[in-house]
């Protein structure tokens, strides 16, 4: 799991929809500059399959993907920046992560909390993917990392 690229930990609650979204997309489009992991502090069972619709309309699979417990990660990965995204899991993360440089909290709405039809929540889902795609995008596109290692040496 060791990357000379700077670690970044997704945190939610569930690890089945808001966090594995933005794991997508930051793999997407800072995957060369970053080593992105996601984890909940209280997994499901399994991704939720409008997750995986959603992003697939974005042409991401994550068909080998899991839900992980933030545990598996807690002091056996270096971690540079904890992205939180949602409140429950602000308020249930440990308050000290060993490594942290920089403790980010992009609270979205959680998606798969809306009752409707089958169509309204897709949408909800959609909506929820379309805002994390922006402020990921956002973000990376402001990121500046040093080199892990001087290639001059």
């Amino acid at each position: 799991m060791q990357s000379d690229r700077p670690g970044i930990l997704i945190l939610c609650t569930g690890n089945s929809c808001r966090s594995q979204m933005a794991a997508a997309y930051l793999e997407e489009l800072a995957g060369d500059r970053l080593q992105v992991y996601s984890a909940g502090t209280e997994p499901e069972e399994d991704i939720h399959p409008l997750t995986r619709v959603v992003l697939s309309e974005d042409g991401l699979d994550i068909s080998d993907r899991r839900p992980t417990h933030f545990r598996e990660y807690l002091g056996r990965i270096p971690v540079y920046y904890l992205l939180i995204v949602c409140d429950g899991a602000a308020k249930s993360c440990p308050s000290v992560w060993p490594g942290v440089m920089e403790r980010l909290s992009w609270p979205f709405d959680d998606p798969a909390a809306v009752d409707g039809t089958h169509d309204e929540k897709l949408a909800a889902f959609r909506q929820t993917r379309d805002e994390i795609k922006a402020r990921v995008k956002s973000w990376t596109d402001s990121l500046t990392l040093q080199p892990a290692v001087n290639e001059a040496e």
